[in-house]
């Protein structure tokens, strides 16, 4: 099992509406390339130097495979789609591999 986490900072002045976005459309979107079987989303409890909200959305997929999947189809449309929040967050993604969990 892989878990492709996406750690997103954002500017507190269109944090609602982003939040808003993610919840309603985004998550839901990426959820719909049936690539992921789950989103996990959480709020990050350090305060930035820089400032803004962080979070982190972990999902997960059942391979490295379909991860590269998701890369090559799907990557590309639903990036496009935070265009409206361009400029107003910063994300870095990270790619885990589930060992064990009990």
């Amino acid at each position: 099992m892989i878990i492709y986490n996406v750690t997103i900072n954002v500017q507190e002045d269109i944090h609602d509406e982003w939040l808003k976005w993610m919840k309603e459309e985004h998550i839901p979107d990426m959820l719909d390339t049936k690539k992921f079987s789950k989103a996990l989303m959480t709020k990050v409890m350090v305060q930035e130097p820089m400032g803004g909200i962080t979070y982190s959305v972990q999902y997960t997929t059942e391979s490295r495979e379909m991860l590269e999947r998701y890369y090559n189809e799907d990557a590309e449309d639903l990036r496009s789609r935070s265009k409206a929040f361009e400029g107003k967050f910063v994300a870095f993604r990270t790619e885990l591999e589930v060992i064990t969990e009990q």
